[in-house]
């Protein structure tokens, strides 16, 4: 969780706001891509759309481009095969595992076959713990994160960045519970449950400290690194509200029908439009093929069917950037 997400400008953005300032378009059709938005054995979207949960994903596929496959660094063209490191499978809908428990679906594991599609390369999806994945790229075991990484100022300078969604964080309480999320004050003494090390927990962190400097009462923050967890502690009342990724919180209310999402912010809080972005070590020289390969899947519109299949939509970008303005350092 860099998991981090985001979205807005000055203001919290609820769920109306959030609709009118995110349909940004990804739209279109291509001869070239295919995809199944069902299966024999679905679960209901956050768009109403059922998906296929089965190991025979029929994923979304598109054409190799020469002129972006020749981008690729020498070294990984000659291997064939682009080493993508993603999450351990527990965030839906972004990345978990399939009914078999073994095969890893989701929309980052579909963008990563449309990239390797697009660049002629057999995409090799390893799966790991969140530290793990920045210990990876670092060392080179990896060519890329897709597993829902922000931009960030401080992370610019280790990584170069291809942006290929919106990052927007959501707030999961049960359902029924009465109450919205807006800003800080709507948390000031409540008991937020949230995974340590993400950009999520840096804002409620930045929340708790408004709300103390307004008088009002810190937020109880807890700390879940697992989404059985947290979900158990929801259920039982032990927390009011999980914030995370807001196509994780949307997913589980659509399948449970038990939570909702009462609120939801940019990742980078008010300064900066938060956006999700594939990772790679700095200067390695694969940042170029990557927004390449991302910028034709979204002209040929086989980002969009991945996007539609698994309810994000609202939270498709333009267009692929290289190093954008990130979330801002903190002290």
């Amino acid at each position: 969780m860099s998991r981090p997400l985001s979205l807005s400008r000055r203001a919290p953005l609820a769920a109306v706001g959030l609709a009118a300032v995110l349909v940004l378009g990804a739209c279109g059709s291509s001869s070239d891509a295919t995809a199944d938005l069902g299966g024999s054995k679905g679960s209901v979207a956050p768009n109403g759309i059922t998906v296929n949960l089965t190991a025979d994903q029929k994923r979304v596929t598109t054409s190799k481009v020469d002129a972006i496959a020749a981008l690729v660094p020498e070294e990984i063209r000659k291997r064939g095969t682009l080493q993508v490191v993603d999450s351990l499978g527990t965030v839906p809908p972004l990345d978990f595992h399939a009914t078999d428990d073994k095969t890893i679906i989701g929309a980052e594991p579909d963008l990563a076959y449309l990239i390797g599609d697009v660049l002629g390369l057999k995409v090799e999806l390893n799966p790991v713990s969140w530290e793990n994945v920045f210990v990876g790229l670092d060392s080179g075991k990896y060519d890329v994160g897709l597993t829902n990484i922000t931009v960030t100022e401080a992370r610019k300078e280790k990584y170069d960045f291809a942006t290929y969604r919106l990052d927007i964080l959501g707030f999961e309480a049960r359902k029924g519970a009465g109450w919205k999320v807006t800003g800080p004050a709507d948390v000031a003494g409540r008991t937020i449950a949230v995974a340590s090390g993400t950009n999520q927990e840096k804002l409620l962190i930045a929340w708790s400290e408004a709300d103390v400097k307004a008088g009002r009462k810190p937020v109880d923050i807890k700390y879940f690194q697992n989404s059985a967890d947290y979900y158990l502690a929801l259920s039982s009342g032990r927390i009011d509200a999980y914030l995370g990724p807001n196509p994780t919180a949307a997913f589980h209310a659509a399948q449970t029908g038990e939570t909702k999402v009462i609120g939801t912010y940019s990742g980078a809080g008010d300064q900066v439009l938060g956006k999700i972005a594939a990772t790679t070590r700095k200067d390695n020289g694969l940042v170029g093929a990557l927004n390449g390969a991302i910028n034709e899947v979204l002209k040929n519109g086989s980002y969009a069917q991945v996007l539609k299949r698994w309810g994000l939509s609202e939270e498709a970008v333009p267009s692929s950037e290289i190093n954008p303005p990130g979330l801002p350092r903190t002290d």
